[in-house]
């Protein structure tokens, strides 16, 4: 009987683990592995990978909150974009760029849907609409790159960007106080942050299986 508990501890435990590292992939920063998934995409069109500029991917996670959660907004008939002016009154000073430091923005892509998706996803099915598309991903003029992803207050409809530059590595888009100015809810590229923001339901379905294996490990044992 004490071995038969002990397996199914053992069992139950392992299980927990692997919750646990489940719990762990899914709050990596999404933002910065949608950079990955672009580059590959570039490498396999024989152009150079871009720079990730956390400046540059600061102000792509502003760009996508002047939408204020309105999905309709994006694409279609009704698309709409934040004026330009936008960039050096607000953008910058949210993230703490420098206006100065500010350099032409090359190429955008924007996205939006209810569902959230991996970012290998979100860049082939929403992203990569048409040729257009293709064609701004592939653009040899770009030098830079910078993604972000949001929840509206951390929640559906689900928004991504990609700003693309022609800036110089290390003097565009600089922080006022060189570190990042990290904001929610959000991920944006670059920063070495890792985001859970955009996952809070994930993170407390993952949670409530715990607490289950738990309770069934508590009955098991007398507990």
């Amino acid at each position: 009987m004490a071995a038969s508990t002990m397996w199914f501890l053992s069992l139950c435990l392992l299980s927990i683990s692997a919750l646990a590292d489940v719990h762990v992939k899914v709050t990596d920063n999404p933002a910065d592995q949608l950079v990955d998934v672009l580059n590959s995409n570039r490498i396999a069109h024989k152009v150079s990978t871009l720079y990730d500029n956390a400046g540059l991917a600061c102000i792509a996670l502003q760009y996508i909150k002047a939408y204020q959660g309105d999905c309709g907004a994006v694409g279609g008939s009704d698309a709409k974009k934040p004026p330009e002016s936008e960039f050096a009154q607000t953008f910058a000073p949210n993230c703490d760029v420098q206006v100065s430091s500010l350099t032409q923005i090359t190429g955008r892509l924007l996205g939006c849907q209810t569902k959230y998706v991996k970012p290998s996803e979100a860049f082939s099915e929403i992203l990569m609409k048409n040729q257009k598309s293709i064609d701004i991903v592939t653009d040899k003029n770009h030098t830079e790159v910078g993604a972000a992803v949001s929840g509206s207050d951390g929640g559906s409809p689900y928004f991504w960007c990609v700003l693309f530059s022609n800036g110089t590595t290390n003097s565009s888009f600089v922080f006022e106080g060189g570190e990042p100015k990290i904001s929610r809810p959000g991920c944006f590229s670059g920063a070495n942050d890792q985001c859970s923001g955009t996952y809070r339901s994930l993170t407390l379905h993952t949670w409530s299986y715990i607490v289950a294996i738990l309770v069934t490990i508590g009955y098991a044992t007398g507990l």
